[in-house]
């Protein structure tokens, strides 16, 4: 049980224990101390702002917010957060935590690479964006001081190659469910790393579709096409 600055610590809970070792088990190094700083971002700004969570669903969900980058989805053409989201329901589920506290969860894994909607959600989904915003692009990073910052780093190191692995672990775990980046920052991620990606373009997309090539009309009595 790290202790960090702000009082923070992971729950001393048999659910927060069993969480850890799973996810332990599961995640590589680089992706299980990310996600343990995800933890701590997230509830150290939750405790700045006076906001009210759970740490046990806090944590279960930051735990669990990348499980579907592993290699156990590599058949999966679902969202990889929407693979992490079920495994924690499930995981919940079979413990006999109550629906309402899974739905939390659920949300706050699936969203969090949905920037502009988690912060206006149920807290723990809001915090999970949040700290996984920091951990991986810094945002919010001045709000934490280098006392926070170097004791959550000396608990669950920051590689010096972390970018490099974190934008690594994303393509092999999305490579082989390309659409499912469509609406997500997550195909920044496949036009990087590989040059023959092509986005889906919305706009495209619109005047392809089905309207433009079957028009309508208006009735038996209209001889013309909207």
């Amino acid at each position: 049980m790290s202790k960090i600055p702000e009082g923070v610590r992971i729950p001393d809970s048999q659910i927060a224990r069993e969480v850890t070792e799973f996810i332990r088990d599961t995640e590589s190094d680089l992706l299980f101390h990310h996600s343990v700083r995800v933890y701590f971002w997230g509830a150290m700004t939750g405790n700045r702002k006076r906001m009210i969570f759970d740490p046990e669903l806090l944590y279960t969900a930051c735990m669990f917010h990348d499980l579907g980058l592993t290699e156990q989805y590599g058949d999966s053409q679902l969202r990889f957060e929407v693979d992490g989201a079920n495994a924690a329901a499930d995981f919940l589920r079979s413990r006999g935590i109550a629906p309402g506290q899974i739905e939390i969860v659920w949300n706050a894994v699936a969203l969090h690479t949905t920037p502009g909607i988690p912060e206006f959600m149920r807290t723990e989904v809001a915090l999970v964006q949040a700290g996984a915003g920091m951990d991986v692009v810094g945002r919010g990073f001045d709000e934490f001081s280098p006392a926070e910052r170097e004791a959550v780093v000396a608990a669950y190191p920051r590689e010096d190659a972390f970018a490099d692995g974190i934008i690594e672990a994303f393509y092999h775990g999305m490579k082989h469910r390309p659409q499912s980046t469509f609406g997500t920052f997550n195909d920044d991620v496949l036009a990087f790393k590989d040059p023959t990606f092509e986005r889906v373009d919305i706009c495209k997309a619109i005047f392809s579709s089905r309207w433009k090539v079957e028009p309508r009309r208006c009735g038996n009595a209209c001889d013309h096409a909207h």
